[in-house]
């Protein structure tokens, strides 16, 4: 299964960079987020090959028709999908944007790939099997390694929201100084911060601003099989998926 949905997020995020190399129309969603062709062309690239693969798996996208929570609520284990996780960084063109698929069983991600098409970087999880990172992923010339968290540095580093900053989240950085002295920061977008945990290049990702439920299920397990954790803020719980409200709460990814 982690095979092919390897090779769907990196297809995927083909059809991603034909728009990309070229100019684009935007629109605005109802929330006023943005939306490209190239949103479209991989969330129907993505459903078409999931749904022939495991058709008796249901898939919950980003881009895909809402579905009510009674329908929703009686899946055990289903898909979710962000086609193109930062469309902010798409539209400037500064490549930090990805593919993210995840598999969730009884509220808990199993599974997870983030492909970053103009990176060409592949990163991937299985439950209980690791998280691995490969290069040049499109000819896999280079092995996938496997990537592990590193708690003993002493050098702490914090990865933000490129485009997503709120007030709650610097008030935390704060404190979070406070704690460890000082602290290095990199902005980047996408789910892309997640990964950068999983590497042990960042050691938090406090992200106290709103986010939606497939924008963290592949890069939480990511994080999770690398040795790290995604916590709500408040409780210190998991992240939990496919909520009546499919707002995550309040979270601080770390290792």
């Amino acid at each position: 299964m982690l095979d092919k949905v390897k090779k769907i997020a990196i297809s995927a995020g083909n059809e991603i960079l034909t728009v990309y190399k070229k100019d684009f129309h935007i629109e605005l969603k109802n929330d006023e987020s943005p939306l490209t062709t190239a949103d479209r062309l991989s969330q129907n690239f993505i459903q078409k090959e999931l749904s022939a693969y495991w058709d008796d798996i249901p898939i919950l996208s980003e881009e895909g028709t809402s579905i009510p929570y009674h329908e929703r609520s009686k899946w055990e284990t289903f898909w979710l999908v962000d086609p193109l996780d930062g469309t902010k960084e798409f539209i400037k063109k500064n490549d930090e944007f990805t593919v993210n698929i995840a598999l969730i069983h009884k509220g808990h991600p199993i599974l997870g790939v983030i492909y970053a098409p103009a990176l060409d970087i592949l990163y991937f999880a299985k439950k209980n099997k690791g998280a691995f990172k490969q290069i040049r992923a499109q000819r896999s010339v280079d092995p996938p390694v496997r990537l592990q968290t590193d708690s003993e540095s002493k050098h702490k580093s914090v990865v933000i929201s490129r485009s997503h900053m709120s007030k709650e989240t610097n008030s935390f950085i704060r404190d979070l100084e406070k704690r460890e002295g000082e602290l290095k920061f990199s902005p980047i977008g996408s789910s892309l911060k997640f990964c950068l945990v999983a590497e042990g290049v960042a050691h938090y990702y406090p992200r106290l601003a709103p986010t939606m439920e497939w924008d963290t299920a592949a890069g939480q397990i990511i994080v999770e099989e690398a040795g790290g954790s995604v916590l709500v803020h408040e409780t210190n719980s998991k992240l939990l998926y496919n909520k009546i409200h499919l707002t995550n709460p309040p979270f601080v990814c770390e290792f």
